[in-house]
């Protein structure tokens, strides 16, 4: 089964499934033809994780988060002033906010070792290609939301072109073609996956980057490396979860939370009680509050993650919690913690015949990322850059407030949100896979998601439809969705001293694929976004 954000994609992946590809070759050539019809955050110009458990039990997570710049620097996105940079030269709009994007550099690592040689390195990639020259029919979703974002797309003369139809504006039903991404792939499909980091599709990104003032130069794609790191394991209620380890904070924050409802009876207080939604929101403040300070690059960085993710530490951290009343943010900092040195985004996941998973999360961050398409390649560039601490202590885009050790350093690779997750019954058999989007609300959606099957006996689909909250430590409020709260459960929660968002939001949209037991597959696209779980 492949469950992806547009059926195109997740039909594209069924069909390598179906030549005998295994689990990473569909996950490969589903990433690549979101790039082509999901380009608000499909991307080959982002970057993001891919977590894969291999059917014998071995478990493998590939990092291609984007890097920094060799001349990026702390300050890079402040004025003379000490304010932030706005619009143009941002860490959010334009050339500078673009990192070095990792997409095809983790997707060729991922098919070199874990691909079953069974499918060419041209077969993933043809779908797609093919996709982009010969053009697909827009949803009205897709043609308004290129209209939404007119105001900075228009700005930049390949995306008005691309996306914008040169100011004349895609309707629903319009063939939407990109001949430049058509050629780049081509060109990624003929000589690999390096192509774009040192060949033609390379120097023009170079060259556009320099044209433009831009930070991105020929050096710095040479340089960039995806990494395999080491899975983050952890267990709540005896259930082993694998989830992936920093520069993604999602897997930390995602088991620091698990923790900390360890010791409360979730189950009989109901998946929707004040009670509930109490403890969860505490837990959250406490774990994003760790996030601040605690979490970055690792390679960069002295990451404290057996510490954060210990049940002693989590024993720790609720005992500051009261159950009825309301934490202050200001009042709750991060945990003591001694250190020795040493929103937008797209998910899928993939179940292969053998029981092999993929779970992968990857980003252009913002929706169409910087809205900067490098000339001459239709490849739209993501503004991943504001995911650095742009100024330590300050909220970015997302509101997150990130410390001095998520500084924008060359070379480093910013803090993410992105949480793939897969979590294993008590025999040891994976029960199900998910991940989702949506810059920090991600996290909140996947922990939720657990808990509902978990402790809630929901299954895949009913876990990510049901209703959601969110909090983030700072600003210090409560978010929850439209029709998710009722008014008593507000009035008890606001009884407890919580303070809510000025208006309901909806948190993030999940995907994912649950295992039942005697093999059947079974789908969840999140009833909040679109896409198409696929099976056979």
């Amino acid at each position: 089964m492949v469950a992806s954000q547009h059926e195109l994609a997740s039909k594209i992946g069924i069909d390598v499934l179906k030549k005998g590809g295994n689990a990473v070759d569909a996950a490969i050539a589903v990433g690549l033809a979101l790039a082509v019809v999901y380009p608000e955050a499909g991307n080959i110009g982002g970057g993001g994780f891919m977590l894969y458990r291999r059917a014998d039990g071995q478990a493998f997570a590939i990092d291609y988060r984007e890097m920094a710049p060799g001349a990026a620097s702390r300050d890079l996105f402040i004025d003379g002033e000490g304010k932030l940079i706005k619009g143009e030269g941002s860490s959010t709009v334009g050339y500078r906010a673009s990192g070095v994007p990792g997409t095809l550099a983790g997707f060729d690592v991922a098919f070199k070792k874990h691909g079953s040689g069974k499918i060419s390195w041209r077969q993933l990639v043809e779908p797609a290609r093919s996709l982009a020259q010969n053009g697909y029919v827009l949803t009205k979703r897709l043609a308004d939301l290129f209209v939404s974002y007119k105001e900075n797309l228009a700005k930049y003369p390949d995306s008005n072109r691309i996306f914008l139809n040169s100011g004349k504006y895609y309707r629903e039903g319009d063939l939407f073609k990109q001949p430049e991404l058509a050629q780049t792939l081509a060109r990624v499909e003929s000589h690999g996956a390096s192509e774009f980091y040192t060949g033609k599709t390379a120097e023009l990104i170079a060259a556009d980057m320099k044209a433009n003032n831009g930070l991105i130069t020929l050096q710095d794609l040479k340089n960039y490396k995806a990494k395999e790191r080491q899975p983050l394991r952890g267990n709540y209620r005896g259930y082993e979860i694998i989830t992936m380890p920093p520069p993604s904070s999602g897997g930390i924050v995602m088991l620091q939370v698990l923790n900390m409802l360890e010791k409360y009876d979730v189950r009989s207080l109901g998946y929707n009680s004040a009670a509930k939604y109490h403890l969860l929101v505490e837990a959250m403040r406490r774990s994003f509050a760790d996030r601040a300070e605690y979490m970055a690059d690792p390679d960069f960085q002295t990451v404290p993650v057996e510490k954060l993710i210990d049940k002693k530490y989590a024993n720790e951290r609720n005992a500051t919690i009261d159950q009825r009343k309301a934490s202050s943010s200001k009042d709750i900092g991060q945990g003591a913690i001694e250190i020795r040195e040493g929103m937008d985004t797209t998910h899928f996941t993939v179940v292969d015949a053998a029981g092999n998973i993929v779970t992968n999360t990857y980003t252009i961050n913002d929706l169409y990322g910087s809205r900067v398409t490098a000339k001459g390649t239709g490849v739209l560039l993501n503004d991943e850059m504001d995911d650095f601490a742009a100024r330590p202590g300050r909220a970015n885009m997302f509101g997150l407030i990130q410390g001095e050790r998520n500084k924008v350093e060359p070379m480093k690779r910013p803090l993410s949100s992105m949480t793939p997750t897969i979590v294993m019954r008590k025999d040891g058999t994976p029960w199900f896979a998910l991940g989702a989007r949506g810059g920090p609300r991600i996290i909140t959606a996947v922990i939720q998601s657990v808990i509902n099957v978990i402790d809630h006996d929901m299954d895949i689909q009913a876990a990510i439809d049901a209703p959601r909250v969110h909090h983030q430590w700072y600003p210090d409020e409560l978010l929850y969705e439209p029709y998710g709260m009722s008014p008593d459960t507000l009035n008890v929660l606001t009884s407890y001293g919580h303070t809510f968002a000025a208006r309901p939001g909806q948190i993030a949209s999940a995907t994912g694929i649950m295992i039942d037991t005697d093999g059947t597959r079974l789908g969840a696209i999140d009833s909040r976004s679109d896409g198409e779980a696929i099976g056979y």
